[in-house]
């Protein structure tokens, strides 16, 4: 009787379906974690709530370094245009936040304006107050690279106390609220001065639980010859491990991010290849920006369940009478020992609770007896958005990913680095002669022609079997060796002749120098009796 129920009972909790990936993340926040959140105050301790702007928004990336250390060059570099604000110079020059974003008309938005707009994604730094709206501007202006990435400058950061007052608004709070938001987040340190200063130090701390997000860029390293340049990068990583606690080592690319010559040319195959991983890294946030979404989102909804228990815990222990502020007093004071008992009781991560000192200091200005009682209902509504909702929105993230042109960043720089002889890895590899009139791979061609020779060759070819007596001298692994072999063998008669088996061998060198081998054959490695055919 009544079996029926059961049925629709576990039908209503299946995921929901979701058209993308965007209305999906706004559709659960919504209905699913901002509950929780309201419930237990968590936008007055942790974030303010999102908005759909925070899921509808371009990928950002957040520069932040010290002062002269060539942030607003970097911008200038990847633009490889003026913007609106710009101020380059060796004193603290950028005493702003900046939001270099793309824009019809050149012009400046400021702040105050910034946040009450809800196409962006500001709205909610309205909390820092004038102090910080008057040192927040938005930059925009029509270059393609901005129509695919936006890009916040930060002020410089300085050292000692008087500037940090000076300031007005809590500056680690503002980079902790960007950090939340953003896609990518670049520490720029200059070659010269390495010393992280005690306000950059309290910085990088407030940017824990994005490390995943961070990378490093070694800035102005033409200016030092290479042996000191070996030092100040073990220098860097010295530093940074003692403030930045992870176990995977943390990446840092080195170069010289402007448009000057090179004062010392010798490490410029290092620069090189250093900007091309950057520029690789930079160019993938398009296509990697709704994983980082959903990822975020994910965080942010273990760090709202476990402020659910510290709440729920702290307005259990509270006496319903007498001597509130007393409790109060020793609640805050044993506040380590609360989260041991709560990580205990629920099997949560350490990792997961908030820094405790911070919490303990918010707490101080609440009132405890204004506090919400464990909510199940609410938990459990998150908890199945964890394990069900979000599992769908991943494999709609993969839909999205292969029904969709590759995005890509484009234009600025990023133009430079993609095509002509001045394009990464051109020149290199399997690229190298691409311009030449003559077959790059004749240049060897006699060294290949003697070993092709006592191979006991037949009617000018030899077998895949001699052949491989060869090619396995090279220790290479067969499957690199195979794909060797599919290129080399142009014509496909399962034999190579003088040309085709020179072919294989300049292939095993370009693998044996580092270089990846091409899914297909570049036209200027045809040999040339083979283009007739291949045509």
């Amino acid at each position: 009787m009544f079996s029926w129920l059961g049925s629709d009972d576990r039908r209503r909790k299946d995921p929901e379906v979701f058209q993308t990936v965007s209305e999906g993340l706004k559709k659960l926040y919504k209905t699913k974690l901002l509950p929780l959140e309201e419930h237990y105050r968590f936008h007055e301790f942790h974030s303010p709530a999102l908005e759909d702007a925070d899921f509808d928004n371009k990928p950002m990336v957040l520069l932040v370094g010290q002062y002269s250390t060539g942030k607003t060059t970097f911008i200038r570099y990847l633009l490889e245009q003026d913007f609106p604000g710009m101020r380059i110079g060796p004193e603290p020059t950028t005493d702003s936040f900046i939001a270099v974003m793309h824009g019809q008309v050149e012009g400046i938005i400021p702040g105050n304006a910034l946040v009450v707009d809800p196409k962006k994604p500001f709205r909610k730094l309205n909390a820092f107050g004038n102090a910080f709206l008057n040192r927040f501007v938005c930059a925009q202006l029509p270059n393609p690279v901005l129509e695919s990435i936006s890009v916040i400058d930060t002020p410089g950061i300085l050292s000692g106390e008087k500037q940090r007052i000076s300031r007005g608004y809590d500056f680690a709070a503002v980079l902790e609220w960007f950090a939340e938001r953003v896609d990518r987040i670049i520490l720029l340190f200059d070659a010269h001065k390495l010393d992280i200063s005690d306000e950059f130090s309290e910085v990088i701390k407030a940017l824990k639980n994005h490390e995943d997000k961070m990378r490093v860029v070694l800035n102005k390293a033409d200016q030092i010859e290479t042996q000191q340049l070996m030092r100040v990068y073990g220098a860097l990583m010295w530093s940074l491990g003692k403030i930045v606690n992870t176990p995977e080592v943390i990446r840092v690319y080195i170069g010289s991010f402007w448009s000057h010559p090179l004062l010392i040319p010798d490490n410029r195959k290092l620069f090189e290849a250093e900007e091309q991983d950057l520029f690789r890294d930079i160019q993938s946030l398009p296509r990697n920006a709704a994983l980082r979404k959903l990822n975020d989102l994910i965080k942010r909804a273990r760090l709202a369940k476990v402020h659910a228990y510290i709440i729920s815990s702290l307005k259990k222990e509270m006496p319903s009478v007498f001597g509130k502020e007393n409790k109060k007093k020793e609640l805050v004071s044993n506040l380590a020992e609360i989260y041991g008992r709560i990580e205990r009781e629920h099997q949560i991560s350490p990792g997961d609770f908030p820094n405790l000192k911070r919490m303990q200091d918010q707490l101080q200005a609440q009132d405890f007896s204004k506090f919400q009682p464990l909510k199940s209902k609410l938990l459990e509504v998150v908890d199945d958005m964890l394990a069900h909702d979000i599992a769908q929105l991943m494999v709609l993230v993969r839909q999205e990913e292969t029904q969709r042109p590759v995005q890509m960043v484009k234009g600025g720089a990023f133009e430079g680095t993609l095509h002509g002889p001045f394009g990464h890895g051109y020149g290199e590899g399997a690229g190298e002669g691409i311009d030449d009139a003559e077959w790059v791979v004749a240049r060897d061609k006699p060294l290949y022609d003697e070993i092709f020779y006592t191979l006991s060759p037949v009617d000018g070819r030899i077998t895949g079997a001699n052949a491989k007596k060869e090619m396995v001298r090279s220790k290479l692994p067969n499957s690199v060796l195979g794909k060797i072999w599919k290129l080399a063998d142009v014509d496909k008669d399962g034999m190579l002749d003088d040309e085709e088996f020179a072919l294989a061998n300049h292939l095993i060198k370009v693998k044996l120098e580092g270089h990846e081998l091409p899914n297909e054959l570049p036209a200027h490695l045809l040999p040339p009796s083979k283009r007739k055919v291949a045509e």
